[in-house]
């Protein structure tokens, strides 16, 4: 994975990973439970993730017992190149429910090979998120942010 660019309100990032673009994009938006890290949730216990794969479709955790928690909005979805999703998210780690106070997340994905993928992610408008959004920047594009979850990614999509 190499990062590209990095500034206080913008986190860029890409990875190159081992699958087809279909396969990579479905796995991405079909399959996110099977890769993103299962502490970065804010429903405990959660099992499942939701896209709804249309512009205007949520994104929603479900945890064991049923219980649901809708974290993003899908602005963009364009097998097998683009998806773009809010993050619903404050800085405190709750749900945000006023949308002016969201950042974005794009995630696109280019055909390197028949059998390898770039998938590049821009989380931009960090600023949005107001008093502490700094922390939250930081903390997306960290060790345990946006990397840890595209190396995740990269491990789960291989064929």
């Amino acid at each position: 994975m190499t990062e590209t660019a990095k500034t206080t309100d913008v986190v860029n990032l890409d990875i190159v990973v081992i699958a087809p673009i279909a396969h990579t994009f479905e796995t991405f938006t079909q399959r996110m439970h099977t890769w993103w890290e299962p502490t970065h949730h804010l429903l405990p216990g959660t099992i499942e993730m939701r896209v709804e794969p249309y512009v205007g479709g949520t994104i929603t955790d479900v945890d064991g017992d049923g219980t649901t928690c809708t974290w993003g909005r899908v602005l963009a979805y364009e097998p097998p190149t683009r998806f773009v999703f809010t993050w619903d998210i404050s800085p405190r780690w709750e749900l945000e429910p006023d949308p002016g106070r969201c950042s974005e997340v794009e995630v696109t994905f280019t055909s390197v090979t028949e059998t390898t993928t770039k998938v590049a992610l821009v989380h931009r408008y960090l600023e949005r998120h107001g008093d502490g959004w700094e922390d939250m920047a930081r903390a997306v594009s960290g060790p345990e942010g946006w990397g840890l979850g595209l190396e995740r990614f990269a491990a789960a999509v291989q064929i």
